[in-house]
């Protein structure tokens, strides 16, 4: 599944230097599905890590007890069961000071969205702050999450199918909780749902839109409609957004320089990434880190040891 998944016991994805460690789903053997559900402790001791890193799934993770912080990019967010977080690839987050947190943890790849680049865009707004639950919304909530675990364990024929319907309804309904405009259902192209998926993945290189298309094996102006008719934005505004969030993760979350972010984020000149950087965000390079550095985590690196 294009890579994101590997066999128990490889190590986590090598990071570039003074970057936070990548985490993989793990599967028990080849061609097995990419996806996992669990209580944080069948999932295991990387459900609760309390080091930043990435992943390269989406996660799904519905407290419903214990106490802690959950710091997510670049914010820290008080744990206060029943609540439902979505951690989205690329993102940095950790847990921090966490006692008896309680739940279910859902992980799985791009490919169980159906190719809905729309959904996709959609848990990456998810996963900017947690979803309160009142009790209502917490029985629904759990009832949805015991169907999927329910239908992952019988693994009858259509498994894959109904475990991606299972998810897209359990989207809709936090978008409406979250009180976030849900995807048109509808499906809108493999071009554009590929091209938000590229987009979303930190680090990835190039950052040009033409690169983009050329990958793709489309034209700029093609991937433009496309892309604009399926999300609503045009590609250059995806790159821009996703080139500014990541150096705003860099910075939140590691020691590099400034002039390494400008690299890292495809800008040669450290002045003219300045420049963007002041536009998207409103303030300096400088003085975003010095208002959001965590200053008791001078270093994300993390012991070897499996994702």
């Amino acid at each position: 599944m294009r890579g994101t998944t590997v066999l128990p016991g490889t190590p986590c994805a090598e990071p570039r230097a003074g970057e936070p460690p990548v985490h993989r789903l793990e599967v028990p053997l080849p061609g097995v599905l990419p996806f996992a559900i669990g209580t944080f402790d069948s999932i295991g001791p990387m459900s609760r890590a309390s080091f930043p890193h990435r992943h390269t799934f989406h996660e799904i993770v519905h407290v419903t007890g214990g106490s802690g912080t959950h710091a997510v990019d670049l914010r820290r967010w008080p744990v206060t069961p029943p609540q439902l977080w979505l951690i989205a690839p690329g993102q940095v987050h950790h847990w921090v000071a966490a006692r008896g947190l309680e739940g279910t943890v859902v992980l799985f790849t791009d490919e169980f969205l159906a190719g809905d680049p729309a959904a996709r865009d959609l848990l990456r707004r998810l996963g900017e702050r947690p979803v309160p639950l009142d009790p209502a919304a917490d029985r629904a909530t759990a009832g949805l999450i015991a169907e999927l675990d329910d239908e992952y364990r019988r693994d009858a024929d259509g498994v894959a199918s109904v475990l991606a319907a299972l998810l897209h309804v359990l989207l809709v309904r936090t978008a409406r909780l979250a009180g976030t405009p849900a995807p048109a259902g509808g499906g809108t192209g493999t071009v554009a749902a590929e091209f938000v998926r590229l987009v979303g993945r930190a680090g990835l290189e190039p950052w040009l839109v033409r690169d983009y298309a050329r990958h793709l094996g489309v034209t700029p102006g093609h991937l433009t409609e496309a892309v604009r008719l399926a999300t609503g934005r045009t590609p250059a505004e995806h790159v821009r957004a996703a080139r500014a969030r990541e150096a705003m993760r860099l910075l939140v979350s590691t020691d590099l320089t400034v002039r390494r972010i400008a690299d890292r984020v495809g800008f040669a000149d450290p002045a003219y990434f300045c420049r963007f950087f002041r536009r998207e965000a409103g303030v300096s390079p400088g003085d975003f880190r010095d208002k959001h550095h965590d200053r008791r985590t001078q270093s994300i690196a993390a012991p070897r040891r499996p994702s």
